[in-house]
């Protein structure tokens, strides 16, 4: 038996993101409820994800049983996964176990600078527009996720694995 769709979330209820503090808030609160939308799969993009709270215990938490159901993907595209690294040694860790659902992807250097974003098959979006005054927005219209989509999609049909679980030793 199907459960009922989870009701849309009003545009008015997407946080805005008007500093550090508040990027970090709406990263949680995005995934955490795209999780909750019934999304199937998550892809954050960035240059790096120094910035990013993914050590944040209840954004894994909230991430671990979510990637335990079927078919459910979480994507990571990026060109600096060092930071990730030393800077996230819980994320680093957690991923070893959810790394048949967890991907890493690098674009191409000559396709530019890649927007700092989340997007899921859900309308849930947000958009880091400014990087130096954190400036951006999360967003619940389908077609601006659409759009980000495809943006999204462009890079990976260009990218490489990167940011493996093990490294191999020789």
């Amino acid at each position: 038996m199907n459960s009922p769709a989870p009701e849309p979330i009003p545009e008015s209820d997407c946080p805005l993101i008007r500093s550090r503090g508040d990027f970090t808030a709406a990263v949680i609160w995005t995934v955490r409820s795209a999780v909750a939308q019934g999304a199937r799969h998550i892809v954050c993009t960035g240059d790096g994800f120094g910035d990013w709270p993914l050590d944040d215990a209840g954004l894994l938490d909230a991430l671990g049983p979510w990637l335990r159901l079927p078919m459910r993907r979480l994507s990571m595209l990026g060109r600096d996964f060092e930071s990730v690294r030393s800077q996230h040694p819980r994320f680093s860790t957690w991923r070893r176990d959810y790394g048949h659902a967890l991907e890493a992807w690098t674009p191409p250097e000559e396709m530019g600078q890649l927007p700092t974003l989340i997007v899921s098959d859900t309308a849930l979006s947000l958009q880091l527009v400014d990087s130096v005054h954190w400036r951006g927005r999360v967003s619940s219209d389908e077609r601006k996720a659409h759009l980000l989509r495809e943006q999204v999609d462009a890079f990976l049909q260009r990218s490489e694995r990167a940011f493996p679980v093990h490294h191999l030793g020789l």
